[in-house]
């Protein structure tokens, strides 16, 4: 599944190859990655707990909001994304438990926790908060409904 995203993750960011008719793809995938993002969204702060590092459910979440994130900063899928029903309010409230979560253990969330001396950043969570308050910025871009939700 993680692989699968990240073959759509190339294919979304890629603007050169984005024709019409593959935007009507993405556009009908996108409600189903946008509803496994909500139902799994979870599965992240596992993360927190050092024995579930390699938790597959968190990594597949981790590649669904990357793969949401280049989707909304796609003109083509961001309207509709705007307005699929839950989907801001759902990437709110993980970005209030992963802070939270990064405030009572080890905060793998950011970039800036993560890095002690000179080793590299190697967990797969870090910048997570970054990505969701990318979503959350997106999804509320020109689109005054949101912002005021926000």
């Amino acid at each position: 599944r993680v692989t699968l995203l990240e073959l759509m993750m190339v294919k979304v960011s890629d603007k050169n190859s984005f024709a019409s008719e593959k935007s009507n793809v993405f556009v009908r995938h996108a409600d189903f990655l946008a509803v496994c993002f909500q139902e799994k969204c979870g599965a992240v702060l596992k993360l927190t707990a050092a024995a579930d590092a390699e938790d597959e459910e968190a990594l597949v979440t981790i590649r669904l909001l990357d793969v949401l994130c280049e989707m909304t900063s796609n003109n083509s899928q961001l309207e509709h994304l705007q307005a699929f029903p839950g989907l801001l309010e759902t990437a709110v409230d993980t970005l209030r438990l992963t802070h939270l979560a990064g405030k009572q253990a080890v905060n793998i969330f950011t970039a800036t926790h993560a890095v002690t001396g000179q080793e590299e950043i190697s967990h797969p969570a870090v910048g997570f908060k970054s990505h969701l308050i990318r979503l959350i910025g997106n999804l509320c871009y020109r689109n005054k409904e949101n912002q005021d939700k926000v």
